[in-house]
C-alpha cells in the first residue's frame, strides 16, 4: 500500500497503442466500462470498443484513429483508479503531446465528451497534414540541445521533443530529417535513429492544420484547471482557459517539452507518478530524466489492486 505522498499524473501520447489495450478494465471495472461506453455513443460510428479490443493493428495505428483510443483508455483507467482508496495527494497532472488533452479532462478543465470530439478531430487533422505534407522524426542521441538547433536551423528541420537527457527529437520534410541526422552524427552525436511514425509531427508543416484545429478550440468550453497542469508548449502551470487554449494550439507545431514539465513537477516535492493508460514510455523517461522518481503503472486492474 503507498503511503500519504504527493502524487502527480502522466498521460501517454501517440504510439503507446496496442491490440487489447483496456479490455480487462472493460471488464473488471464498472467505472472503466462507463467511460467506453460514454465514448462508444459520442461517436457511434466509430465503433471505439472493437477496434481497441479487436483491432486490426494497422487501423489502431493511424493517426486519425489512435489518439482518441488513446484518450480513451486513459480516461477508463484513470476512473478505475479513482474509484479506489489510494492514499496520495495529487496535486499535479502531465501528459505527452495527446497525453495533455486526457490531462486536462483529469483535472476537470475539460469535459470527456468535449475531449473525444475535439481529439478524434485533432487525429484527423494531424493525419490530413501527414498527406499534405509528407515527412518523418527521428530521435538524436547524445548531442546538446543548442548544438542541434543550429544544425536543425541549417537543414530545415525543427527540433520536436525534448524528452530525456541525451535524447531529442526532430521532425520535418524527409528530406530535412535525413540530412539533419547526418550532420547531427558528423558533429558528435552518438546515434540518429528513424522514428516509424506517420508524419512531421510538431513541425512547422503542421502549422495549417494547428490554424483548422484552433477553430475547433474556440467552440470548446475549459474551465480553470482543479490540479495543477503542465503545459508541453511551456513547461509551466497553466491556468487560465484562454491560456490552455492558445497552448494547445501551439502545440501542434511546437516543441514538446517533457523533460522540463517532468523537472517542474518534482521540484515542488512530488517525487511519485501514476503513468495512467497503455504502455510503459513515459516510464523509461523518467528512469533517465531522475532515476530517484517512482513511477506506477496505471494500465490494468492488477495495477490499481498492487498500489
Amino acid at each position: 500500500m503507498v503511503e500519504a505522498m504527493k502524487v502527480s499524473y502522466l498521460f501517454p501520447g501517440q504510439g503507446a497503442q496496442y491490440v487489447g489495450m483496456g479490455k480487462d478494465l472493460y471488464e473488471n471495472s464498472p467505472e472503466a466500462k462507463c467511460v467506453f461506453d460514454e465514448a462508444e455513443n459520442i461517436l457511434p460510428e466509430f465503433g471505439i470498443k472493437k477496434l481497441c479490443f479487436e483491432g486490426p493493428i494497422e487501423e489502431l495505428t493511424r493517426t486519425a484513429n489512435n489518439q482518441v483510443t488513446i484518450l480513451v483508455v486513459s480516461i477508463a483507467a484513470l476512473r478505475a483508479l479513482e474509484s479506489k482508496n489510494i492514499k496520495g495527494e495529487v496535486v499535479a497532472s502531465c501528459g505527452l503531446s495527446l497525453g495533455e488533452l486526457t490531462s486536462l479532462v483529469a483535472v476537470n478543465s475539460l469535459k470527456f465528451s468535449d475531449a473525444v470530439r475535439l481529439v478524434r478531430r485533432r487525429g484527423e487533422l494531424m493525419e490530413d497534414a501527414s498527406n499534405k505534407n509528407p515527412g518523418g522524426m527521428a530521435s538524436i542521441i547524445g548531442m546538446e540541445e543548442g548544438s542541434l538547433r543550429e544544425i536543425c536551423k541549417g537543414t530545415g528541420s525543427d527540433i520536436a521533443n525534448l524528452n530525456c537527457p541525451g535524447q531529442i527529437v526532430i521532425s520535418g520534410t524527409k528530406a530535412s530529417v535525413e540530412s539533419c541526422c547526418v550532420e547531427a552524427v558528423k558533429k558528435g552525436a552518438k546515434k540518429a535513429i528513424p522514428l516509424k511514425v506517420s508524419g512531421p509531427f510538431h513541425s512547422l508543416l503542421m502549422k495549417d492544420a494547428a490554424e483548422l484545429f484552433k477553430k475547433e478550440l474556440e467552440k470548446i468550453e475549459f474551465a480553470s484547471p482543479t490540479i495543477g497542469i503542465l503545459s508541453n508548449v511551456t513547461a509551466d502551470y497553466e491556468r487560465m482557459p484562454d491560456e490552455i487554449r492558445e497552448n494547445l494550439f501551439k502545440q501542434f507545431f511546437s516543441p514538446v517539452r517533457f523533460e522540463e514539465c517532468i523537472r517542474k513537477i518534482s521540484s515542488g516535492g512530488v517525487d511519485t507518478f501514476f503513468e495512467i493508460g497503455p504502455g510503459k514510455v513515459l516510464k523509461g523517461l523518467l528512469r533517465r530524466i531522475d532515476p530517484n522518481l517512482k513511477v506506477c503503472n496505471i494500465e490494468k486492474m492488477e495495477d490499481i489492486v498492487k498500489l
